[in-house]
């Protein structure tokens, strides 16, 4: 079975006193966060400056030392099962504009509880519920 490997990021803001979270809507119909497979010769941080600047638009974002969480699943792609991983970082903007690429058909800056309630997958509910505890813990 072929193996994919992605990166991507939980991208959070500070809009006044209030803590969001930046979910895109892709075709399909589902909310996630930024992320993508990782080129030749990147390194799981290059792919995601790579992939939230393509996605979002935004550049200007800084790691959040201490995350780097991955999520496991399988799906099938032209008839053929794949296994993929996602590898996420927590990364801080002050950003508030998005561009977003022809991959997603909206975005929305977030509270924690609305995006939980957004989010899908249990898995990425995961990612979230621990980003936004470091975020609250130590930051």
């Amino acid at each position: 079975m072929p193996l994919e490997i992605s990166a991507g990021a939980v991208i959070f803001r500070r809009n006044n006193s209030e803590l969001q979270f930046l979910l895109l809507h892709y075709e399909l119909g589902h909310w996630e966060f930024a992320k993508g497979h990782m080129e030749k010769g990147e390194d799981e941080r290059e792919t995601v400056r790579r992939e939230v600047a393509e996605e979002t638009g935004i550049a200007d974002i800084t790691f959040v030392e201490g995350f780097r969480e991955s999520i496991k699943y399988y799906f099938r792609w032209q008839g053929k099962g794949i296994f993929k991983v996602v590898v996420f970082y927590l990364v801080r903007t002050a950003a508030k504009e998005v561009k977003l690429s022809d991959e997603h058909i909206g975005y929305e800056w977030l509270s924690y509880d609305k995006a939980m309630r957004r989010l899908k997958f249990k898995n990425s509910k995961h990612v979230l519920e621990k980003a936004n505890s470091l975020i609250l813990n130590e930051l």
